[in-house]
């Protein structure tokens, strides 16, 4: 069998495909694969965003593989890590990531999509929590939906497993962009270049300020945040980068960024 993930490099960017026919569900083996991949986009200096994206036209990713589940396959089984599909779980990843949606996310591949940053989605593109249908529990959308969209959109989702089109998404705020699907990848692309192009020292630190404010009230992160007890932030504020921003604006000139 293929390698059900493909990965490719332009410059700082790192896309990355799932791509396992007929509709990109992922087993075990795939999860691990995948997050072992994103660790990698982790610890690499040299990447700043990924994307990730599902081959083909009509699916995103369904989620988990239930041919799979069903000739063994345990569901509670080893994901490898940063948990189902190497995103929603996986620790200290403090650079961008975007999803494009180019089709079905459904279950588990619409929990895949929230673990992004930015969603950028398909025209045609569909999204539904079909877990109540099959006697189970969403379990990352149950915890994250409600805190991302408003709650009872997010409860009749999960409670009904009705289907949202790309455009409704949008309405409720858990897509950034509906795209036509032949300019999706290009505009993923682009935006991808642009976050490239930003301070990765301040995007690290935006991502846990954010991870850190999920279940912490307003002034304790903030105490956190202006006595430099978040890593991030304290490495920003001790960078060459924060003074490089400092003296571009001063000079009136483009900053130029090294992550230093």
């Amino acid at each position: 069998m293929q390698n059900p993930i493909r990965s490719r490099r332009d410059g700082a960017i790192l896309e990355v495909t799932l791509d396992r026919p007929k509709a990109n569900a992922i087993d075990l083996a795939t999860s691990r694969i995948m997050g072992d991949v994103f660790a990698g986009f982790r610890d690499d200096p040299d990447l700043r965003v990924a994307i990730i994206t599902g081959a083909g036209d009509r699916f995103f990713c369904p989620g988990w593989d239930l041919k799979a589940a069903a000739a063994g396959d345990a569901v509670d089984g080893d994901y490898g890590q940063g948990g189902f599909g190497g995103l929603q779980e996986l620790r200290d990843l403090n650079k961008p990531v975007i999803a494009a949606v180019n089709g079905i996310a459904c279950g588990g591949g619409l929990e895949l999509a929230l673990s992004a940053d930015i969603i950028l989605a398909a025209d045609h593109a569909q999204f539904a929590l079909p877990e109540i249908r099959s006697g189970t529990v969403a379990d990352a959308a149950t915890i994250k939906l409600p805190k991302r969209i408003p709650y009872h959109i997010a409860m009749e989702m999960l409670l009904t497993g009705r289907w949202l089109d790309a455009q409704e998404a949008h309405r409720w705020g858990f897509v950034n962009r509906v795209i036509s699907q032949k300019s999706l990848m290009e505009e993923t692309r682009a935006l991808a270049q642009t976050l490239a192009a930003g301070p990765p020292l301040v995007y690290a630190a935006i991502k846990e300020i954010v991870r850190d404010a999920e279940d912490s009230r307003f002034q304790d992160t903030m105490n956190r945040v202006t006595k430099r007890q978040l890593p991030t932030v304290d490495r920003l504020y001790g960078s060459q980068d924060n003074l490089e921003g400092a003296r571009a604006f001063a000079e009136k000139r483009d900053p130029v960024w090294k992550g230093k």
